[in-house]
């Protein structure tokens, strides 16, 4: 087996989904499979605490609901450029910082393309969002090279970076038949993403392509983040957060926050955390409520929740209808509304601010509606029903194209020079 095969290994490594595709010297990128024929996983970690195996993506987070004992990881890019990155945990009796565990999904991403091209890849183009950290340039700068530590940590000797939305642009490019101006669109779970960028068939073989970017904006918005807002309003209140108590003050709402955020849960189980949430007993008039919060946080269902309101947010988008969050293993029969009324009112100040930064993108590029000939949807939070209709309603008239909505950014990266 050699050593290197002439090529690239582009990374889309994301906040909840990751994806990798692979471009020879001439060839087109391909998609590599990642968990049987699935050609994305979730970016999620799990640690077995029954018999000391880690377990990648869907088989990760199976594991977890399944009762498994263990830690699962998740949103793990959410914490690049955070000084949260270098704490440690223990996992399993060992120490690990948050870098490492970064570092041991990259290890299984290239290993998994190891095993498909029968040969370890030694040069990766990763993907990087327009801004890890807004209005930070000197948090944005480590936290692309805390993802450049990582990955040559793990073997890869050459590795440079490009902007999410212009290697999906690059990838729908190859589908362009004429020369056109186009939006591109990236929504993933952690940031939104805009690039106004000039496509063609005529341009695919240009040495150079900066001048065919017109303009790029870019805001830490994303999936998760309406996950987040959804559990807050629909679920949250269902351990007690905004019930008054005896003094007719809201209980403290730090617990609340951080069980709705993938990222922070796993602090909540530590022994301090379980003590804080349990001192909060006094501050409940209806103390049934804290007995569901201290439940879930000493049954370490924080994760589970996180999960459901997340599956319950997109089976509501994609029936555009009623469904409801599953908390019966909070309490038997619980369960928590979801409609698109909840969508619409809960994530319309999200998706203002989301559109705007598309707007901002067009406006940038100094263009009016009319030049743009198409808005291109990859990332799979673009998928949403109400947020296509805000981009929809934002720009009429231009028609919108979904790509692949997992595996465009990475397909796009492979052709990275």
């Amino acid at each position: 087996m050699t050593l290197s095969p002439a090529g690239t290994l582009g990374i889309d490594f994301g906040t909840s989904n990751s994806a990798i595709a692979w471009a020879g010297p001439q060839g087109d990128s391909r998609l590599i499979p990642l968990e049987g024929q699935a050609v994305s996983m979730p970016t999620a970690v799990f640690y077995n605490a029954e018999d000391n195996r880690t377990h990648f993506g869907r088989d990760a987070v199976a594991q977890y609901l399944a009762g498994t004992e263990g830690r699962l990881m998740r949103s793990l890019k959410s914490l690049l450029g955070s000084p949260l990155l270098n704490e440690t945990t223990v996992v399993n009796h060992q120490q690990l910082s948050f870098q490492d565990i970064v570092a041991t999904f990259l290890a299984e991403l290239r290993e998994r393309a190891t095993q498909a091209l029968g040969a370890a890849p030694r040069r990766v183009v990763m993907g990087r969002p327009v801004h890890f950290v807004d209005d930070d340039l000197a948090r944005d700068a480590q936290a692309q090279q805390s993802l450049l530590d990582a990955a040559r940590a793990v073997g890869f000797d050459e590795v440079s970076f490009q902007l999410e939305p212009i290697a999906a642009a690059l990838d729908y490019e190859r589908r362009l038949s004429r020369e056109s101006l186009v939006l591109v669109v990236d929504l993933g779970g952690g940031t939104s993403d805009f690039t106004v960028v000039r496509l063609g068939p005529d341009r695919l073989a240009l040495p150079e392509r900066s001048a065919d970017v017109l303009a790029t904006t870019g805001v830490h918005i994303g999936g998760t983040d309406f996950d987040q807002k959804l559990s807050l309003e629909q679920v949250m209140p269902l351990l007690g957060y905004r019930h008054l108590g005896p003094q007719d003050r809201e209980v403290p709402s730090r617990v609340f926050f951080d069980l709705s955020t993938w990222h922070l849960i796993q602090w909540l189980y530590l022994p301090r955390a379980i003590s804080q949430a349990q001192s909060l007993r006094v501050n409940y008039r209806d103390t049934a409520l804290h007995e569901r919060l201290m439940k879930v946080l000493k049954h370490r269902d924080g994760h589970r929740i996180a999960h459901e309101v997340e599956q319950a947010k997109i089976r509501c988008s994609q029936l555009d209808g009623a469904t409801d969050v599953d908390l019966s293993d909070v309490e038997r029969g619980l369960r928590a509304p979801l409609d698109t009324t909840h969508l619409r009112e809960h994530l319309g100040s999200l998706l203002a601010r989301t559109v705007a930064c598309a707007r901002d993108c067009v406006q940038a590029a100094g263009l009016s509606d009319g030049a743009l000939d198409a808005i291109y949807l990859t990332g799979g939070s673009s998928a949403l029903r109400p947020f296509q209709r805000a981009l929809q309603a934002e720009f009429p008239g231009v028609a919108m194209v979904e790509g692949d909505l997992f595996g465009g950014v990475a397909s796009g990266l492979a052709y990275g020079r």
